[in-house]
């Protein structure tokens, strides 16, 4: 009747040492130190957040929008480091920019514009 764990054996998690992760530390540390050596303290490093600089970006399809009717446009001045191939252009402009990658420049003077790197 009671699979020989007594009257109250098979109640809770009492028999198996505790749920999930329980006693790592206490009952299971033999097993922990074992298959889990890296389960407690932290790993790797996080870098400073003003050591990290984060590249400000503008797609070829915002520039009409961003800068309606313009056709020189300095990216570099309005804050923008560099210039990526999303989206579509329908005119030529000529754009001066920190860097570019190379499908956004195909796309400009394809449409008869320039893109001055610096």
């Amino acid at each position: 009747m009671t699979h020989g764990r007594g009257k109250k054996g098979g109640r809770g998690a009492g028999l198996r040492g505790g749920r999930g992760n329980a006693g790592l530390m206490k009952h299971r540390h033999m097993y922990m130190t074992k298959y889990m050596p890296d389960h407690f303290g932290r790993h790797g490093f996080k870098r400073h957040p003003s050591i990290v600089k984060k590249d400000k970006i503008i797609n070829v399809g915002q520039l009409e929008e961003r800068f309606p009717g313009k056709k020189d446009i300095n990216l570099t001045k309005e804050g923008f480091d560099k210039l990526l191939g999303g989206g579509k252009i329908n005119s030529g402009v000529k754009i001066n920019v920190k860097a570019a990658s190379q499908k956004a420049i195909d796309k400009i003077t394809e449409k008869g514009g320039e893109v001055k790197v610096e």
